[in-house]
């Protein structure tokens, strides 16, 4: 880069919003070519597309640490202050925020760009007025011009994030506060964009867009926006007055104040400024307010300086050149930044020093010691990395394995996870781009710079998806522009599968009478939706009402103990002593109704379950009619209804003392309705059927069933219980009906008291095995006779009644399992 003495430098100092970048651009587009150094990543990028639009991408280049846009032809290029090619020739040059000499971390290398980069032609150094004193110093022909701001920009006072006007800013100076603020504002205003200087262009373009389309009314930063970025800002509001530098935690200055606060206001349009709170150190002094409305800010005593063009003929002489201290008063010697603590942590090590001998070797170290800490990692983990990138680059060709470089790459390519997730990621990803952007330490960079801008587009579109999910409420914002409080006036509309929108931006889903806020929807946000559209669901609930009053047999369907309508719950079956007459309690969500709709839908459904009940279950149906009929007798109605209870199926000897005082007439009665009183139990066979039974278990919420149709299951099968229709005995339960019909074909075998064989054909046929059947003979009232060796088993009748307990049998007995008989 040429530094003739006859080339001139200008100094064009001021406040915010006076255009001196916009001023830099022009001149520079008018000569032949030109550099202009910025701050930020971002603000070059920004600056970069805007003079593509004026010169086409073959004329103009960008050069960030991560990022390497140059045409061969390329004469104008925008870049950030580190990256400037000082050793280009060309006719302009501009370094942007120049008074960021003053800054602890990267003030070094801006002094150094105030002192050595310079156009053939012409020189501008941009930045605020406190520049003013040291760069009379350093630069004495230096033409300084002030640039006063075109704008007011006042006081506006504390305002809460509640009463903040559209078009805010909200600064906040971590990662941390920026989140909650968008969070708390997403929930009180429909959402914010984000904007951090750790954001890839790509991301925070998006983000700007939205803001600057009004599909959002607010914008959380960080003090990137401080930088130049162009944003249609009326109000500047400072979420906290405190930051941390890099070293400690400290107010910020009175120049960094109006820095971000000169954000609000546009060319000609005024701007306000104003902080979250009143009192305390969030709060601005009276001292404060005056200095940043009158653009007095304090002037600059010294810059920050390190060599910047060091000795390179030894690593010793690399470091001691570095921490060479300047010999200009107004010039300090910069804080050790990570570049020289790393180095000197390198030094240290015995094979980088015997790799490092030549000129060209400690050029290669101090090149890979500058690789930035993107991840914020500390000073350990980022040395170890920086180690591992050097060892490759000094030995073999000198060029970073393409496997490491792809297996990273290949790690950082997911977009799951949250915001923060893909943004460490992004963060991970710059490490990989800055080093494919250096041409000699990779065989392949091309390549591997547009994998790596390839990723972190990919990595860009998902954060600001994962962003504007998190922080924006579209919905929200509608509702609060459409209604303000009142949200009696939403054009509600209903789609055919229940779907409630208002503007296409979705409410919920409306399910039967119950209305669903949407699940993307956070809590704090369900009340509002909720009263949103209540008001518009009205006819369409009268609708459905009248729907469900005249619902056909099939639209209605019982789960357990509700009822559904049309796969939707609309009513709860409470259990009362009589089964098939449970009390109808309709669900709250039909509270919307008036009293005669409410009273229609519980007709309805009292009749339907009525019917289902007499259609599924018709032997249940006659016992209940019998229990409620008069001429039955008290004895029939007093059995039937206990019956009733028990789903139509007991043990007899649970209703022993009714059966034995039941006459005649009642026995015949209670057969014509279908019961049979059996040796051990009473039943209606007809509700052992398949689908009767699973009717019955429905009923009764029961649970799982045994298989349709078998008459014998394993103990630990399902169903296998005296509640579903079988008989336990040992391994084994019977079917309740087959149990009946052995001990019929018994009663009918023996002759008396005298000992008998049965047939065990019967017993053989149904599955059952010897013990199985010895238990049931036992509960029976038989006892078992010791049989020779190869008879069989025989019988004799001992008179026991269902009612009382079999005696045990003796110990020696082939059956003595039976001493603990009862039901199993």
């Amino acid at each position: 880069m040429a530094r003739s003495p006859n080339s001139p430098v200008t100094a064009v100092l001021g406040p915010t919003n006076t255009g001196k970048t916009h001023l830099a651009i022009e001149r520079m587009a008018a000569h032949s070519s030109g550099i202009i150094g910025f701050p930020l990543r971002l603000l070059a990028r920004e600056v970069y597309d805007r003079m593509v639009a004026l010169k086409g991408p073959k004329e103009v280049a960008l050069v960030t640490g991560e990022e390497r846009i140059v045409p061969p032809g390329a004469r104008w290029f925008l870049c950030t202050a580190e990256s400037m090619p000082l050793d280009r020739e060309v006719s302009f040059v501009a370094l942007d925020e120049g008074q960021l000499g003053a800054d602890p971390e990267r003030g070094h290398v801006f002094t150094d760009r105030i002192l050595r980069a310079r156009g053939r032609d012409e020189t501008m150094i941009l930045g605020s007025d406190s520049l003013r004193p040291v760069l009379r110093k350093l630069v004495p022909d230096a033409e300084i011009i002030t640039r006063p701001r075109f704008s007011t920009l006042s006081y506006a006072g504390a305002k809460k994030l509640s009463r903040l006007p559209k078009r805010s800013a909200i600064v906040a100076f971590s990662a941390e506060e920026v989140y909650a603020v968008a969070e708390t504002l997403r929930r009180l205003r429909g959402g914010a964009a984000v904007v951090m200087g750790a954001l890839s262009p790509r991301t925070r373009n998006a983000q700007v867009a939205m803001f600057q389309a009004g599909e959002v009314d607010y914008l959380v930063a960080t003090d990137a926006i401080g930088m130049g970025l162009n944003l249609d800002v009326h109000h500047v509001a400072f979420a906290s007055l405190n930051k941390f530098d890099g070293r400690r935690q400290r107010r910020l200055t009175v120049a960094e104040m109006a820095q971000i606060a000169g954000r609000a206001g546009r060319h000609q349009r005024d701007g306000t400024f104003g902080a979250l709170v009143e009192e305390g150190p969030g709060a601005f002094t009276p001292e404060e307010i005056a200095a940043i409305e009158g653009h007095r800010v304090p002037p600059l005593d010294h810059l920050y300086w390190r060599e910047g063009e060091p000795d390179l003929s030894s690593i010793a002489a690399l470091i001691a050149s570095l921490e060479t201290k300047p010999d200009l008063p107004m010039l300090r010697a910069a804080p050790e930044a990570t570049d020289l603590m790393v180095l000197k942590r390198l030094a240290d090590e015995a094979w980088v020093r015997d790799r490092v001998r030549t000129p060209r070797a400690v050029a290669r170290l101090w090149a890979a010691c500058g690789l930035p800490d993107f991840r914020k990692l500390g000073l350990d983990p980022h040395a170890r990395f920086v180690s591992r990138v050097f060892r490759h680059l000094s030995e073999g060709r000198g060029h970073i394995p393409h496997i490491w470089f792809a297996d990273e790459i290949a790690r950082l390519d997911r977009v799951d996870g949250d915001v923060e997730s893909i943004a460490g990621r992004i963060a991970a990803a710059r490490s990989w781009a800055y080093i494919a952007h250096r041409a000699d330490w990779l065989e392949d960079p091309a390549h591997w710079a547009d994998r790596t801008r390839a990723l972190e587009e990919k990595l860009s579109d998902a954060l600001h998806a994962g962003l504007t999910q998190r922080f924006v409420d579209k919905r929200t914002t509608v509702l609060l522009r459409q209604i303000g409080a009142d949200a009696s006036h939403l054009p509600v509309v209903i789609g055919p599968e229940g779907e409630v929108t208002v503007e296409d931006h979705p409410l919920g889903q409306l399910r039967g009478f119950r209305f669903e806020v949407s699940p993307d929807a956070r809590a704090a946000d369900k009340r509002m939706l909720l009263a949103a559209a209540e008001k518009g669901l009205a006819p369409e609930l009268r609708r459905r009402a009248a729907a469900l009053a005249d619902a056909p047999d099939d639209a209605l369907s019982r789960v357990g103990d509700e009822l559904h309508w049309q796969g939707v719950r609309v009513a709860h079956l409470d259990s009362t002593a009589n089964p098939l007459r449970p009390a109808i309690r309709l669900c709250r969500t039909l509270d919307v109704l008036d009293v005669r709709e409410k009273a229609a839908a519980q007709a309805r459904a009292a009749a339907w379950l009525d019917a289902r009940i007499a259609a599924e279950l018709p032997d249940l149906a006659k016992l209940d009619a019998l229990s409620r009929d008069a001429a039955a007798g008290s004895r029939v109605r007093a059995l039937a209804g206990l019956l009733v209870q028990s789903g139509g199926l007991m043990p007899r000897r649970a209703a022993g003392a009714l059966v034995e005082a039941l006459d005649a007439d009642d026995r015949k009665r209670l057969r014509k309705a279908g019961l049979v009183i059996g040796t051990l139990d009473l039943f209606m066979p007809g509700l052992l059927k398949p689908r009767a039974a699973a009717a019955r278990r429905a009923l009764l919420n029961l649970g799982d069933g045994p298989t349709d149709g078998a008459s014998v299951l394993a103990r630990t099968a399902p169903g296998a219980a005296l509640d579903h229709g079988y008989r336990p005995l040992g391994q084994q339960a019977v079917r309740i009906d087959l149990a009946e019909r052995i001990a019929r074909a018994a009663h009918d075998s023996r002759k008396g008291r005298a000992p008998f064989a049965p047939d065990p054909a019967l017993a053989t046929s149904m599955g059952l095995t010897s013990d199985t059947l010895a238990r049931l003979m036992a509960q029976l009232g038989f006892q078992a006779l010791r049989g020779r060796e190869g008879q069989p088993q025989r019988w004799v009748w001992k008179g026991l009644t269902p009612l009382a307990k079999p005696k045990p049998a003796p110990r020696d007995n082939a059956f003595a399992a039976l001493a603990d008989l009862i039901d199993g």
